[in-house]
């Protein structure tokens, strides 16, 4: 199975070791990522509130990216799948904005047909696609012993995943059970990890997310590692 792939900036960047890994295991499982040709950034920025319409035209460009051959697209960023979705989903349920968004397009030889594209997430994929017994029979190292607190953050699970609980996500704990190791009850696996309130006030971001607070909960569980889903935003959790 072939599947078209954004990266997004941060994997080339911040989390470019996300991107060797996901590369390396798709390959492995035996899927196939084209990356999209000419990709610009999915607008992961406050940007929506200063011009709805360029912001969503911009990452629209993307969805008019994916050629014929492809019709579902990956994006392992948690903020790149949740724009990405997004704009999608706006496309197909406002016809005005549909309009105007596919003009702008029009300006670079681009258009969009709202709805030729699935927009996934690479979590959806392994799970569903690929599955738990293809996963186990690829397994070199199995993660006996490891005690794991899986950390999703709120964009891949709200409001637009499908896949899983929006509340209590439970398919990387799944597969992390299917690779060998313990997951830990991990209540906060869902909280917001403060994104861009950072951009308005620092002090109000950490007053009301508490980075500190996953961190705190994962070692009240006795847990080694947290595992989580990528962003340009979630990164506060590791700042020291």
């Amino acid at each position: 199975m072939k599947y078209a792939y954004y990266p997004g900036c941060s994997l080339e960047a911040g989390s470019a070791a996300y991107d060797v890994a996901v590369r390396a295991v798709m390959e492995k499982v035996g899927l196939q990522l084209d990356e999209l040709d000419d990709w610009n950034c999915c607008g992961a920025t406050e940007y929506f509130t200063q011009d709805e319409l360029v912001a969503t035209s911009v990452i629209a460009r993307n969805l008019a990216l994916v050629d014929s051959d492809h019709d579902q697209l990956v994006a392992p960023c948690a903020a790149c799948y949740l724009n990405l979705k997004k704009v999608d989903k706006l496309m197909c349920e406002h016809a005005d904005m549909n309009t105007k968004i596919n003009q702008a397009l029009g300006a670079g030889g681009l258009k969009y047909k709202a709805g030729r594209v699935q927009v996934r997430h690479l979590l959806d994929v392994l799970y569903h696609d690929v599955g738990e017994a293809a996963l186990k029979a690829k397994v070199v190292q199995p993660l006996t012993g490891l005690r794991v607190a899986p950390y999703y953050g709120c964009q891949v699970v709200r409001p637009l995943n499908g896949f899983d609980n929006p509340e209590y996500p439970m398919k990387m704990d799944e597969m992390f059970m299917w690779l060998g190791a313990e997951v830990v009850d991990y209540p906060v696996k869902s909280h917001c990890c403060g994104g861009h309130m950072t951009q308005l006030s620092e002090d109000m971001a950490i007053e009301f997310n508490a980075p500190e607070t996953v961190l705190i909960r994962a070692a009240s569980s006795a847990a080694a590692t947290i595992p989580r889903t990528p962003t340009g935003s979630n990164w506060r959790i590791m700042k020291p």
